[in-house]
């Protein structure tokens, strides 16, 4: 069976109303970095939907015994935020995800070549069978912070069909280049916008993420 990269554009309103915010050139950091933090927060309720392992019980309520569902916890969740940027959205997936474990990796952009090369790794050597990751990178522009984060996992056990990626803002070049050699990733994102300038930022965008979050 041919695979195919899976985008989903969710349509909830509170999605679009804190993505707007983002976008806004006038909003202050302080509230750029809660837009941020919302973002994280519903797209990453939106990326778990059918993706958390379950497992299922009895549990006795006041009145009788009932069927139960909870989150398998022997099946591991990780959250990968893409430094520095993808900080912005990770307290807003942790919330959803808090016993998650946390793995940082460092990527920064050649604004020349516009390839990524990793000043920060703190992945383990080897994923246990299973593992289900969240990559958090608001914006996917050119998709090579990403493509590099996703060789690094695939290389340690990691299966791209249990990898999904959150973003806030994505261009058709990064679906593109990330379609083409993991073509069972799924992404969540609130928008994809029309394309890249010609530094390699995403049109309208939002601008920096990173440098919006942290005021710099």
């Amino acid at each position: 069976m041919s695979l195919t990269l899976r985008v989903y554009v969710p349509s909830h309103p509170l999605i679009k109303h804190w993505l707007s915010v983002a976008r806004d050139e006038s909003t202050p950091t302080v509230l750029f970095r809660s837009a941020m933090t919302e973002l994280g927060r519903w797209l990453t309720y939106e990326a778990t939907r059918d993706w958390l392992p379950t497992t299922e019980s009895e549990v006795q309520t006041p009145l009788a015994p009932c069927p139960a569902t909870f989150i398998d916890p022997e099946v591991p969740i990780v959250v990968v935020p893409i430094l520095r940027a993808g900080l912005a959205l990770l307290d807003g997936a942790q919330a959803l995800l808090p016993l998650a474990s946390i793995y940082h990796v460092g990527l920064v952009r050649n604004e020349e070549t516009l390839e990524a090369s990793c000043y920060l790794n703190k992945l383990p050597e080897q994923m246990p069978p299973g593992t289900r990751v969240l990559v958090t990178d608001p914006m996917l522009a050119t998709g090579g912070s990403s493509h590099s984060l996703l060789k690094l996992l695939v290389e340690r056990g990691v299966d791209p069909a249990l990898i999904r990626i959150v973003a806030v803002v994505a261009a058709p070049q990064a679906l593109q280049l990330l379609g083409a050699d993991f073509p069972a990733l799924s992404i969540f994102t609130a928008a994809i916008d029309e394309g890249l300038n010609d530094r390699g930022y995403i049109v309208p965008g939002l601008g920096d993420a990173g440098d919006r979050t942290f005021g710099t």
